[in-house]
């Protein structure tokens, strides 16, 4: 029945502390409201038995009622109906270039390193809903799989759908990936752009140089942050294909071009974070969603709608209705 009410006076609601010492004084003093008249006989009287002076309370409790409105009125109840709107200040266009070589199935994260990193992308994107973000899939070569959007729900559906595949060429073509990733934001009319580069290997495939690749993301602005995945030694990943189809796997030593990755954060302003494990592909997410802050500004709108005025007019009614009593039916008794 309060929901939705606050009262701006609250320190009224003392007053209703009066009210147990009201009813104190009332049982102490009603009895000689009525006067008294001794007689040593009532012969010759004839005796009524009326109900109107056992209902004589009513009166006392009508007041009690009247004011503990009146106090409830004074505390100012109210309703509060808040409306916001948000305004993007400074939108981010963000391209996430994914390598999808099959050793990024290697099992050195859980399940494995491309599962791993769905499932943080996906929560990284739904950080973001101020922004729009768009995939680039890479290995030997590039291609986009989804073009900047604002609707996270189609670029989460498309990072799901990400696999390893046959269908793009064996090899790791960071740079084809890094310059896929340009071309996606190349034109666009945000305040910043992004690109979250991230590889588990070398670069051995492609025609573009991924320090071309550089040159052209500063050129048009863009700021790239690189991750190299897999952990420090050896990794369970796929040497071969079974038979039937299935990967088999095998120790091999972890090869990251970190001084690629590094360069390539350096020159365009960005940032290169090693990922070894789950929790630390996790935190490095975390920290670029920090570094990338979308400036968005809130307004406010309050509604308040005063409560009080009901209260008053049936405080009222509740006086007139004991006045009316008093001095009508109860009249004889008063």
């Amino acid at each position: 029945m309060l929901e939705g009410i606050e009262f701006l006076n609250k320190e009224m609601f003392w007053l209703f502390l009066l009210l147990p010492l009201a009813i104190v004084w009332f049982i102490f003093t009603h009895k000689k409201e009525t006067p008294e008249l001794k007689m040593s006989s009532v012969k010759g009287f004839k005796i009524g038995n009326s109900w109107l002076p056992n209902l004589k309370p009513l009166l006392f409790m009508l007041r009690l009622l009247a004011l503990a409105f009146l106090i409830t009125a004074l505390a100012r109840p109210r309703t509060v109906d808040v409306s916001s709107k948000t305004k993007t200040t400074r939108g981010i266009d963000i391209v996430m270039a994914i390598d999808v070589s099959a050793s990024m199935l290697a099992k050195d994260l859980l399940p494995n390193r491309l599962e791993a990193l769905k499932k943080v992308a996906a929560e990284f994107i739904q950080g973001r809903p101020n922004d729009r973000i768009g995939l680039v899939e890479y290995a030997g070569e590039s291609y986009t799989k989804t073009p900047i959007t604002s609707d996270k729900a189609i670029v989460l559906r498309s990072l799901r759908d990400i696999k390893y595949n046959t269908i793009i060429e064996g090899g790791t073509a960071i740079g084809m990936g890094l310059a896929t990733s340009v071309n996606r934001l190349k034109d666009s009319k945000a305040k910043s752009k992004v690109i979250i580069l991230l590889t588990d290997g070398v670069n051995n495939s492609g025609f573009i140089d991924p320090k071309i690749a550089s040159e052209l993301a500063v050129e048009y602005g863009i700021k790239t942050y690189t991750i190299g995945l897999g952990t420090n030694g050896m990794a369970l990943s796929p040497i071969a294909i079974k038979p039937n189809g299935s990967f088999q796997y095998g120790r091999v030593q972890v090869e990251i071009d970190e001084e690629l990755l590094k360069e390539i954060a350096e020159v365009t302003g960005g940032k290169y974070f090693r990922a070894t494990n789950n929790k630390k592909l996790k935190e490095i997410y975390a920290e670029i969603n920090k570094l990338e802050k979308t400036e968005v500004e809130e307004f406010k709108f309050y509604n308040y709608e005063e409560k009080y005025r009901p209260l008053v007019i049936l405080a009222g009614l509740l006086i007139l209705l004991e006045l009316l009593l008093r001095y009508t039916l109860f009249r004889s008794f008063v």
